[in-house]
């Protein structure tokens, strides 16, 4: 029948680009690195270097996960022609719908995939660090940035990546003023550099009685998580550390010692904090990776030769235009800026739906298309 033979081109092409997608993917020699980890994984004294060896099966496992989903794919798309020929054959319209929403979904993945092979940077696949600020405004901001930092802790548990919360510091009334997690997955930091910068939102708020309209910022700043790097030189004199009790968010369970630690970098004004730790020692290793790390981030960011070509805080990592704005009130949309994707559906981006945004700038910055502010 001529709808399922019009079913059957569409899927014909989603699996002809997913074909493309496994010299893209680079899976053969991923399935060789995976074959070489397992080796050295059954190596006698593999786990007597405790942090090596959780880098490695770290490692395994997402190599794993990439290679397995793509094969789920690969199956997806033949259950899916096996639909098309049993409808086709049994001339059963019923079916259409169905055909037509798994053909849909499979190209999505596909689609997903494809951008996935756009993250060539240096630190693309390392994890990510979020540092989340309240801009000012009062207890309307700080529950702004509460806000966002749900929505990106829910995004991550939709990716299957793990999140640790490394600092955070309550709001006055509610909410937060400042926070920093760390998100570990394949391509944390490659998907999520794209989410630098300032978030605008436009609401009535909850905390005015008169139910009058305001308007949020809240900055978000995101880094590779870098644990050494032989460009970065660290002058020890250059360093304020400063320790304080740790504080828990949303009154979850910390050391209460004095054990967080908070770091000052004096020649460029950056701050890092740590309370995750139980002691002090542990914190300020932390610390030191998220200075180490910030520092790095500007670098390259700023097409710097050295660290000490860094004057100061840059404006990119403190106030700035906003990048995206999400509008509650008098209708709903989420518009990033620079894209001008945009969606209405306000309550699934707050809950962690943030894909769309992401593979558009990425798919925007491949193409050399990414504004500063699209209308």
């Amino acid at each position: 029948m001529l709808q399922f033979e019009e079913l059957k081109h569409q899927l014909e092409e989603k699996r002809e680009a997913l074909a493309a997608l496994e010299t893209a993917l680079g899976l053969a020699r991923l399935r060789e690195e995976v074959e070489m980890l397992e080796h050295k994984s059954a190596e006698p004294g593999f786990w007597d270097n405790m942090q090596q060896a959780q880098k490695i099966t770290q490692r395994m496992a997402g190599l794993k996960a990439k290679d397995e989903s793509y094969q789920k794919l690969c199956a997806r798309c033949e259950d899916t022609l096996a639909l098309i020929e049993l409808g086709d054959e049994a001339e059963d319209l019923s079916l259409i719908a169905e055909i037509q929403e798994e053909i849909d979904a499979v190209g999505a993945e596909v689609e997903a995939m494809r951008l996935s092979t756009l993250l060539t940077g240096e630190y693309d696949g390392h994890n990510a660090i979020l540092t989340f600020h309240a801009g000012s405004g009062g207890t309307e901001a700080q529950d702004w940035a509460e806000m966002l930092f749900r929505m990106y802790n829910r995004w991550a548990e939709r990716r299957g990546f793990k999140v640790s919360t490394l600092d955070y510091l309550d709001g006055d009334e509610a909410g937060l003023k400042s926070a920093s997690i760390l998100v570990e997955g394949e391509n944390a930091y490659g998907y999520l550099k794209s989410e630098a910068g300032v978030h605008r939102l436009v609401r009535v708020s909850p905390f005015d009685a008169a139910g009058r309209r305001h308007t949020s910022f809240s900055s978000l700043e995101v880094m590779p998580e870098i644990e050494e790097d032989n460009s970065v030189e660290i002058n020890p004199d250059d360093i304020k550390m400063e320790v304080y009790r740790a504080s828990g968010a949303g009154g979850q369970k910390v050391n209460k010692t004095s054990s967080a630690v908070r770091l000052i970098h004096i020649p460029t004004g950056i701050v890092v904090s740590c309370q995750v730790e139980r002691s002090q020692t542990q914190n300020r290793e932390v610390a030191m990776r998220m200075l180490i790390s910030k520092l790095v981030e500007i670098k390259e960011r700023e097409n710097l030769e050295k660290i000490s070509d860094i004057k100061g805080e840059q404006k990119e990592i403190t106030w700035g235009s906003q990048i995206r704005s999400y509008v509650f009130m008098p209708y709903t949309m989420v518009k990033d800026h620079r894209t001008g994707f945009e969606t209405g559906n306000v309550n699934g981006v707050m809950d962690g739906d943030l894909d769309g945004f992401i593979n558009a700038y990425l798919t925007a910055q491949s193409q050399g298309t990414l504004g500063e502010d699209v209308e």
